[in-house]
């Protein structure tokens, strides 16, 4: 790990393979295995913004394609094979950043698969996770059936979420939080939206938004590290 530009990589998932690219800081603290939303891939400049900004607090990160988003395709794959990749991502970042903390998460619909695969069966090395805009439920569908399965994970979870996300309502979200004590972590992006948008009328932009999220998830692993 001794480069700070992004490494092409290719990691084998099940009977196919996926692309992948992984940014490695000098001295570098943690890895962050981190899944893309279901509408946009590991290069959408979300994705590489996030990767970026959180290098300069020298977290490295293995970003990853889904199957389907390696063959171009905008259906999601089925939850098993988003788990095994996942997975296979896991085992790859351990091997790349070896002795360095491993937090695993991602961005909405990889933040789901993430968690999944956790309390499934444990992720190996796997000390944290973090989700960037955890889809708690549809846009216009409340619900909190897709947190059930959280209560079965031991780990810290971080979760970063904007005040105006439509994927997860905060009446129903505070409550999920509480409820996980202190295993999770809740920190709220006034304004921001389910992509971390701001309105022009909020006073800040992206560019703030990006760099509140990436110093919320650097203070919030030296908070687990202490413990």
């Amino acid at each position: 790990m001794t480069a700070s530009l992004p490494h092409p990589l290719v990691i084998p998932v099940q009977d196919t393979a996926v692309s992948a690219l992984l940014i490695a800081p000098p001295q570098a603290r943690a890895c962050f295995v981190f899944a893309h939303g279901a509408g946009a891939g590991m290069t959408h400049p979300f994705m590489s913004q996030a990767a970026e900004s959180l290098a300069v607090h020298r977290i490295a990160t293995l970003r990853f394609q889904f199957p389907y988003m390696e063959k171009g395709s905008k259906r999601p794959d089925p939850p098993a094979v988003g788990q095994a990749t996942v997975r296979a991502a896991v085992a790859e970042a351990s091997r790349l950043c070896a002795g360095l903390p491993l937090i695993a998460g991602g961005k909405s619909f990889g933040a789901r698969m993430t968690s999944q695969a956790q309390s499934l069966a444990p992720l190996p090395n796997v000390s944290a996770l973090a989700f960037l805009g955890f889809p708690l439920h549809p846009a216009g569908k409340p619900s909190i059936a897709r947190a059930d399965h959280l209560d079965a994970i031991d780990l810290p979870m971080l979760f970063l979420q904007g005040t105006r996300d439509k994927l997860a309502e905060l009446e129903l979200l505070e409550p999920v939080v509480r409820r996980l004590g202190q295993r999770a972590t809740l920190h709220l992006l006034d304004q921001a939206d389910h992509a971390f948008h701001v309105p022009a009328r909020s006073g800040r932009n992206d560019h703030a938004i990006m760099e509140e999220l990436t110093q919320a998830f650097a203070s919030w692993l030296e908070t687990i590290a202490a413990r």
